[in-house]
């Protein structure tokens, strides 16, 4: 069996980016949301929060190391229902009302303060909720790569990563696959994210974490128009696009963004596609410390 410490993998991030942290100091929390069902994360830094992390579907919290460790700020880097360290939600994993729902119960329990939101893929879509929601716990919106107008075709080369083999007979043919679907990335890093990401049962094969909470047959909860909802916030809004291969929002995706909120900003990432955060996460971070602070 594997052994994993998923505190034991950050100087890999720092090398890999050429980082110069003072100290990282990481913890994993977790807060009630619905009765015993938890929500968890991780808390960087030992002071209050001043940024909350959210990732795309079939990711986790730790998508968002690099980035975080770039940063050097106290933030918090959460896991959704259903993703990394979090318990399921009775709802399906692209059930962005329910989620939005839960990040906003975790918010209150962890902090006092409007904080910028940053949500990516799906993340961001519940994050759009939740600044409509709760104007209260978000000062400023976040976009990474994701606007309401990416439908399935525009996603499809991700879902069908996502939606592939339920299982694997051994590590290196799990490695083998993320490799093939995202050629442009270190292995050492997809290596990490794995290691991050999936689960090695007790008969040796291995399985996504997304993967191992049965379906949900409920009915999700209606979200409403997104693009209606982004229109009426007041918060500030960025939008941050990948620019390469890969990235799901395209130019009409981000003319109705700024039809919709005239007055969003708009970021490019060249060498960038939809996992921005993977692709190029110093350069996300410069930009999250330019827009959010």
């Amino acid at each position: 069996m594997f052994s994993y410490d998923e505190f034991s993998l950050f100087h890999e991030n720092v090398s890999e980016w050429g980082l110069h942290v003072h100290d990282a100091s990481v913890q994993r929390f977790f807060v009630a949301v619905d009765g015993l069902r938890q929500l968890s994360g991780l808390r960087w830094g030992e002071d209050e929060p001043e940024l909350v992390l959210v990732h795309g579907g079939a990711q986790n919290a730790h998508t968002f190391d690099t980035v975080a460790l770039a940063l050097e700020r106290p933030l918090l880097a959460l896991d959704l229902p259903g993703h990394g360290h979090s318990d399921a939600s009775p709802y399906p994993a692209s059930a962005i009302a329910s989620h939005a729902l839960d990040i906003e119960r975790a918010l209150e329990q962890l902090t006092n303060v409007a904080l910028p939101l940053v949500g990516m893929s799906l993340g961001g879509l519940c994050s759009i909720l939740v600044a409509a929601e709760r104007p209260d716990l978000v000062r400023s919106l976040v976009l990474i790569d994701i606007t309401p107008g990416v439908n399935a075709n525009k996603a499809r080369h991700i879902t069908d990563f996502v939606n592939g083999p339920k299982t694997f007979d051994n590590f290196d043919e799990l490695l083998a696959r993320t490799i093939e679907h995202n050629p442009t990335r270190s292995v050492s890093s997809l290596r990490r994210g794995i290691l991050h990401n999936a689960l090695q049962r007790s008969d040796g094969t291995w399985v996504w974490r997304h993967q191992q909470h049965p379906a949900s047959e409920l009915n999700a909860p209606d979200a409403g128009d997104l693009w209606e909802t982004l229109g009426a916030l007041t918060t500030p809004l960025t939008l941050i696009r990948g620019m390469a291969r890969g990235s799901v929002v395209d130019d009409d995706d981000e003319a109705e963004l700024l039809r919709r909120v005239p007055g969003a900003t708009v970021v490019h990432v060249e060498n960038a596609g939809h996992s921005i955060q993977g692709d190029q996460p110093v350069e996300l971070a410069k930009i999250l410390e330019r827009v959010c602070f």
